[in-house]
């Protein structure tokens, strides 16, 4: 990732980040002002997005929930970042920051797949501001070089509790979405430990 910004001083408004990212091919996050161009996928994390959406998709059908895998912008309004979630969830009706309809306010999960160039900030800054999202229940990192997901959710006193979840034999719930994952499904065809 890199910062778009031609001069390091200017900071960017949410209101320019939007039109250029409108604009252009590709996506772009607004972190702090600055809007930084996303890196392509491996193979990996683009068989577990789809295993994700595809074990996902079934148990949500007709229930009230709608999912987007690496498109849909998410803003998180506290602090005033646009991020592309590598998949959100979101149960009830979805909330749109205008008519484009491009980017999602109220998120019921989201999931993000690591990689060695977004792990730090996924783990990081990007975890601490994707919780102050009011509608977010639930956030999964899914580690691409082997078998674990780290599951986040909210809990009725606005506290988040981490499991550790290991080995394809595991299996998740998602009371939030009403849905389980199984590690095997999450996994499957991903070449663990090639990245």
């Amino acid at each position: 990732m890199f910062s778009m910004s031609a001069e390091p001083q200017h900071a960017w408004t949410a209101e320019e980040y939007l039109s250029f990212d409108r604009g252009r091919e590709g996506k772009h996050e607004f972190l702090d002002g600055q809007i930084v161009a996303m890196s392509g996928a491996s193979r990996a994390h683009g068989r577990i997005a789809w295993n994700l959406a595809g074990a996902l998709y079934p148990q949500l059908e007709g229930r009230g929930c709608e999912g987007f895998v690496g498109d849909m912008r998410v803003h998180v309004p506290v602090t005033d970042r646009y991020t592309y979630p590598d998949l959100v969830v979101v149960c009830g009706e979805s909330e749109f920051e205008d008519a484009e309809l491009d980017t999602l306010f109220n998120p019921t999960l989201i999931v993000e797949i690591l990689s060695p160039s977004t792990e730090d900030r996924d783990r990081g800054s990007k975890l601490f501001h994707y919780r102050s999202i009011p509608s977010l229940r639930a956030i999964l990192l899914v580690a691409q070089d082997r078998a674990h997901v780290e599951r986040f959710v909210r809990q009725d006193d606005g506290g988040w509790l981490l499991s550790d979840h290991d080995g394809v034999d595991e299996v998740l719930d998602l009371p939030s979405i009403g849905a389980r994952l199984a590690m095997a499904d999450v996994y499957r065809k991903v070449p663990i430990g090639l990245g």
